[in-house]
């Protein structure tokens, strides 16, 4: 079997950092390069001949059994939905700490229950991600053991994140009980880790999965803030989406003795040099450019293999609200019975949803199942390597699936060479009406 050099040299790596914790030889280092998280192997030090190859047996970027798995760690679910996977029940909830569900990217569940979690001693921490203070819009990966900790690392980030720190994190920690806040290929990652190597199981009480339409590489944020003048060094607070449901960029910058803005299209700092902008109008139109080739093959957008999945919902007359609100996936019995328990003490806001209702709020779940095999067929016709999982996909729709895969590549191939980019003020799309 070959090494993580397979992955890299196929572009199927989706940057997830765990080939690195599982290194026996410590031969893999995560570095950032080409807008992304990368493995970097010291080949000298690499095993793989003598029969190692621990990086490839956790690697998600060739695939996952994701049925075969779920069957394992989701025992007794009593449901099970072709988009969703295996589920006890699906629901809508928000946090009813006012401040946490405002300033959260939706209804601050995922940090609330975190947070109820730690206060009623279920978990001894939890493994999330924040902006590194000192290197900005770079994020660490840390574990949580504080309100306060929890609190700061809420809201998205539309960044590349790497778990590459967990392993070694968790081994190394105080306590039994951590829960793992992730996205889908992260949590296949671990659960494939967990399978062959079970080092991290008997500390893990539940893995958190976050709704992914698609990546992002670190260059969407760099683009959004060169376009609207705003410079990097200088800012002291940023977040994708704040302010309310969907919500705001919000960029806070150092004091400036004068503007510099050059173009009187683009909106000016306040007096309290705080910028904002709906997060519709910045980050929609600007389509595939800085989504990571490897996500056009990902068919697991609810985090199949999570014990309980977080996202947005779209759809009236949930949409209307303007504070935030999260629609829930309890995966098993247990998961449920936090969630009633969280509820009972006053920590949550949830009501039952039903899973098809869950799905027509997620049009990208539906989107990546009809367009994932098509977009497989295509790659392999031109000698591209693809994933492989043990998910039955269609292929239908094939012309419009065809030109929509040779249409998503281009607006990849400009995102990624910034000699390019003034074509996306070109190429992007309308901000949607709100």
């Amino acid at each position: 079997m070959p090494n993580i050099n397979y992955v890299i040299k196929n572009d199927l790596c989706v940057g997830c950092g765990i080939c690195e914790g599982v290194c026996p030889l410590k031969a893999i280092t995560i570095k950032p390069g080409k807008g992304r998280f990368l493995p970097d192997i010291e080949n000298s030090l690499c095993r793989n001949d003598k029969g190692c190859h621990r990086c490839l047996d956790v690697c998600p970027g060739i695939g996952c059994n994701l049925l075969e798995i779920a069957r394992e760690v989701q025992i007794g679910a009593s449901n099970e939905d072709v988009l969703v996977g295996r589920c006890e029940k699906c629901f809508t909830g928000y946090s009813t700490d006012r401040e946490l569900r405002y300033h959260a990217a939706s209804g601050g569940m995922v940090t609330q229950m975190l947070i109820w979690l730690l206060e009623t001693k279920r978990i001894d921490g939890a493994v999330v991600t924040s902006f590194d203070n000192s290197e900005p819009l770079m994020v660490r990966t840390f574990i949580a053991t504080t309100r306060e900790e929890l609190f700061n690392a809420k809201g998205a980030k539309y960044a590349p994140v790497s778990l590459h720190h967990v392993s070694r994190l968790i081994k190394e920690a105080d306590g039994n009980m951590f829960v793992i806040v992730g996205l889908p290929c992260h949590i296949q990652g671990l659960r494939k880790q967990e399978q062959k190597y079970r080092m991290l199981r008997n500390k893990i009480v539940a893995y958190f999965g976050l709704y992914c339409s698609c990546g992002r590489t670190f260059y969407l944020t760099e683009y959004v803030l060169k376009e609207r003048g705003i410079q990097r060094e200088e800012l002291t607070y940023f977040a994708y989406r704040d302010e309310g449901c969907l919500g705001s960029m919000v960029a806070k910058r150092r004091k400036r003795s004068q503007d510099n803005h050059s173009h009187s299209e683009i909106p000016s700092y306040g007096k309290d040099e705080v910028y904002k902008e709906r997060f519709q109008n910045y980050y929609h139109p600007l389509r595939s450019f800085f989504i990571p080739k490897r996500c056009l093959f990902c068919v697991d957008h609810y985090a199949r293999l999570s014990d309980m999945s977080f996202g947005d919902i779209h759809i009236k007359p949930y949409s209307d609200d303007k504070i935030g609100i999260n629609s829930v996936v309890a995966r098993t019995h247990e998961m449920w019975a936090w969630l009633v328990q969280a509820k009972a003490d006053g920590a949550i806001c949830i009501d039952e949803l039903p899973v098809e209702l869950l799905n027509q709020s997620q049009c990208m779940a539906w989107k990546k199942y009809i367009r994932v095999g098509t977009f497989m067929k295509i790659a392999g016709l031109f000698g591209n390597k693809v994933p492989k999982y043990d998910v039955p996909l269609p292929v239908i729709h094939v012309v419009r699936n065809s030109m929509d895969y040779v249409q998503t590549r281009i607006q990849q191939f400009i995102g990624s060479h910034k000699s390019l980019w003034p074509l996306i003020g070109v190429l992007k799309s309308k901000p949607p009406q709100e």
